[in-house]
């Protein structure tokens, strides 16, 4: 892995996947439909560097290395674009009153969360106007996700259901861009759009400087609500993208202002390329020589399917993080090679390497799981808040933290942290999404005895209020209950129906998944589906669904599970446990309706290579995004 900075303008087959269009646009009118027919073939149609060479007039302005401005509001997962920014070799400096907006060189707001939650800062810490006015002079911006979405006139992501207050139902932005942020349609596809999209370009612009057009240059997403494209916005559109159907803004740029819904942050090297571009077109006063391309209508991205790694990060009794795996395979530093961290605990580097080897070898994203055991000092000593921080320094992909996400007391002042509180502090160690566990199963056990109501004191419900629904991911560790027939099980249960290869040990051609909690040491009367519907309710995002019976047997994933949960829910579903060789991976992907797969010994262990189980997808007509 090379150090700080070593990624940033790399000229290698990275880039933004932008595509250029052979027609031009009727009077805007190819822009602003709302839907396409999603069998339409898919074009990557390749725009060479020289097509967005810079235009006249590339005069440098500074004389001096500029600083960033970074808006913190205080949510989400900022740590890893402060280190994409430094990655890029710029100092940054914090925004921490509204008078400093105006004495910035160049702003960029990572707005993660809710809308609600970062305009409701923004406005009463009265950075609003300020940022107003700060846009309204042309001055050199760079908003990501929600700080792209706050410069539309509005959003639909309100809820004030726990309030009583419904007559609202949108959100004033910032109103610097004609539109409305509005929702995915949830009975056409997944929602929240999460992982790996293409972009197709409506401009050239001098951010782009860096990129290149390649097949696998797609960028990360993760949202619920997007920007359409209209008559009124069209010229603002700097690329645009297709989730399912749905054409919608993926970045814009107009004069110095420019923003993004995907996270450059967390798209690999092609993202960090993104960043340099934009930062040096500052520098040298070059950002807003820009100018309009052809665009084709017909042309459209994809989503991937994504190939996650997981780490089962343990603390053992030596002090030392290891890393685990059904097997009790154990990767450990020798002691003189240890990297020690805060409250004595030792061997901080390996669980960092092997992910940031996993990152480096194409891994879409990296989750660190079961830490249940590290709760033995204050929260600011958790081992795994100090591999989050370091890992989130090389590693620019998703991040997902699980195990113990729940309410917390320290054992020597005896304060107690709500799993909110928990949850914080590990989006600001560098985790991008927390896993719930256990505490997921309960809560639906209390859903369903309260007839489908909801009190807004979950962790489901808090965490996804404050940092939004993207950010939670629920872990059900189901185990097969066998049945001989579907009467003869309680109907709250969904029973599937099993093929002779998954028959039980009696023969029996029917099962119904019961769901653990405590590590699987406890088994609820509750099934899968049941807790991924409640789930999604309550403000789950995303399912982890792995299965007791599969794991470490590397025969595949468990289809009837994954198709019974994945039908049931609108939200993605992420396939764990059984994975052995490159082809589970495409065949639970052309089985099922899941979004990603995840494996953990097999990568470990070095039996399987990442990039042979994309090549493998590929070969099998799968989209996966090749590094």
């Amino acid at each position: 892995m090379e150090k700080e900075g070593a990624s940033c303008g790399d000229d290698s087959e990275d880039g933004i996947g932008l595509q250029k269009g052979t027609e031009e646009p009727q009077n805007g009118s190819s822009l602003a439909a709302p839907q396409i027919d999603s069998r339409k073939k898919l074009t990557h149609a390749s725009t060479s560097i020289a097509s967005r060479k810079l235009l006249p007039d590339h005069k440098p302005t500074m004389t001096k290395k500029l600083t960033v401005s970074l808006l913190d509001y205080g949510a989400g997962n900022v740590r890893s674009v402060r280190n994409a920014i430094t990655s890029c070799g710029y100092s940054i400096i914090d925004i921490t009153s509204p008078s400093q907006i105006d004495e910035a060189d160049v702003i960029i707001f990572p707005g993660v969360g809710s809308y609600e939650s970062a305009m409701t800062v923004l406005q009463t810490t009265g950075y609003d106007n300020a940022l107003r006015a700060y846009l309204a002079a042309d001055r050199p911006y760079l908003g990501i996700c929600l700080g792209m979405q706050t410069l539309f006139e509005s959003s639909t992501e309100y809820r004030d259901e726990h309030s009583g207050n419904t007559s609202k139902t949108e959100l004033p932005g910032l109103g610097v861009i004609p539109g409305h942020v509005i929702k995915f349609d949830e009975t056409q596809r997944s929602v929240p759009h999460i992982g790996w999209n293409g972009t197709i370009a409506h401009q050239n612009s001098p951010a782009m400087r860096y990129i290149k057009d390649n097949h696998g240059d797609e960028v990360y997403f993760v949202h619920s609500y997007y920007a359409p494209i209209t008559d009124n916005n069209s010229k603002w559109v700097l690329t645009r993208t297709t989730y399912e159907g749905q054409e919608y803004i993926s970045s814009v740029q107009k004069g110095n202002v420019c923003a993004t819904q995907f996270h450059p942050e967390k798209s690999g090297k092609t993202g960090l390329n993104f960043l340099k571009g934009f930062l040096e077109s500052v520098e040298d006063g070059t950002l807003s020589n820009t100018a309009p391309i052809a665009v084709n209508p017909n042309d459209h991205t994809e989503l991937v399917k994504r190939v996650v790694v997981a780490l089962d990060v343990r603390s053992n009794d030596h002090g030392d993080l290891v890393v685990t795996k059904g097997d009790q395979y154990d990767v450990r530093e020798k002691d003189d090679d240890a990297v020690t961290g805060r409250g004595g605990v030792r061997n901080l580097g390996k669980p960092v390497s092997l992910a940031a080897r996993y990152y480096e070898e194409g891994s879409d994203e990296i989750a660190f799981l079961n830490i249940t055991s590290f709760r033995q000092g204050v929260i600011e000593d958790m081992p795994m808040l100090q591999v989050l921080e370091e890992a989130s320094k090389s590693i620019f992909v998703p991040l997902t933290v699980g195990g113990g996400i729940r309410s917390y007391t320290d054992p020597e002042s005896g304060k107690v942290y709500s799993a909110l509180e928990v949850a914080s502090r590990y989006f600001r160690a560098g985790a991008d999404k927390i896993s719930i566990g256990s505490d997921a199963v309960y809560a639906a056990e209390d859903y369903y005895a309260s007839g489908g109501k909801k009190t807004g004191e979950t962790s489901l419900e808090t965490i996804s209020h404050r940092y939004g629904v993207q950010a939670v991911v629920v872990s059900i560790d189901p185990k097969r209950v066998y049945v001989a027939s579907l009467e003869s099980v309680d109907k709250k249960h969904t029973v599937v129906s099993l093929d002779e290869s998954q028959a039980g040990p009696n023969g029996e051609r029917y099962c119904w998944y019961q769901c653990t909690v405590k590590g699987g040491r406890e088994a609820k009367d509750i099934c899968a589906v049941s807790v991924a519907k409640a789930s999604e309710a309550l403000g789950a995002g995303e399912i982890m669904l792995n299965c007791i019976d599969m794991d470490g047997q590397c025969n595949g994933f468990d289809h009837a599970l994954m198709t019974a949960v994945s039908t049931a829910v609108t939200i993605p579903v992420i396939a764990s446990s059984g994975a052995g060789k490159e082809s589970h991976f495409s065949d639970v992907f052309k089985a099922t309706k899941v979004q990603a797969a995840l494996a953990a010994g097999m990568f470990h262990r070095k039996e399987v290579e990442i990039s042979n189980v994309k090549k493998h997808m590929e070969a099998s007509g799968i989209r996966a995004r090749i590094v």
